[in-house]
């Protein structure tokens, strides 16, 4: 019989099967990116102001924010990285968007 303790590369308790959070939030990765192809110009700075308020209220320091706007065939891409502090804000972040 196998166990699915044995089947996870995660770092569990065999008592309850928890995973040690360590083994997912390890602050590795703290920026969340965005992209998308708008038909406007004003619809790609529409999101990109939406994004940037949405990260200015889960950041606990300064996030980073790193955007650019470029014409493509069919509009204009909007590309943005945003580097939190923390990858827990990361996916608060994240998690706000869906």
């Amino acid at each position: 019989m196998t166990h699915s303790i044995n089947k996870c590369s995660a770092e569990e308790t065999a008592a309850c099967c928890c995973v040690d959070v360590g083994t997912i939030i390890d602050n590795e990765d703290c920026t969340a990116s965005y992209s998308k192809v708008f038909e406007q110009r004003q619809e790609a700075d529409a999101m990109l102001a939406m994004l940037t308020k949405k990260a200015r209220a889960v950041e606990s320091d300064p996030c980073d924010i790193s955007s650019r706007i470029e014409p493509v065939q069919g509009g204009v891409e909007l590309n943005v990285d945003f580097t939190f502090s923390c990858q827990a804000e990361t996916l608060i972040f994240q998690l706000g968007l869906r």
